[in-house]
């Protein structure tokens, strides 16, 4: 679900396009994140991508998703190297 890297933190979340709001919920297993745009035209993955670089003050370049582009189930790496907003990312993610 969250590994840590010298460059960065991976994570594998559950997206949820469609829905009424942009949030992260925790589930046991996975993260799940909705999101209020619709997945045609990679615009739940545009919308992944600027909701998690709001949520975690960082630049939209720092977020790329790794696998599952067309799929529900991503993995999302997030590149920072400041060890201070990766413990900030994980708190977020784990509480």
């Amino acid at each position: 679900m969250l590994k840590q890297t010298p460059e960065g933190i991976l994570i594998k979340v559950k997206i949820v396009p469609n829905s009424s709001k942009n949030e992260i919920i925790k589930e046991e297993e996975f993260i799940k994140i909705k999101v209020t745009a619709q997945p045609v035209e990679n615009k739940a993955n545009k919308a992944l991508i600027e909701f998690l670089s709001k949520q975690f003050k960082l630049p939209k370049s720092n977020i790329e998703i790794v696998r599952g582009g067309n799929s529900k189930e991503k993995t999302i790496f997030l590149s920072t190297t400041d060890e201070n907003k990766k413990s900030s990312i994980i708190s977020q993610l784990t509480k």
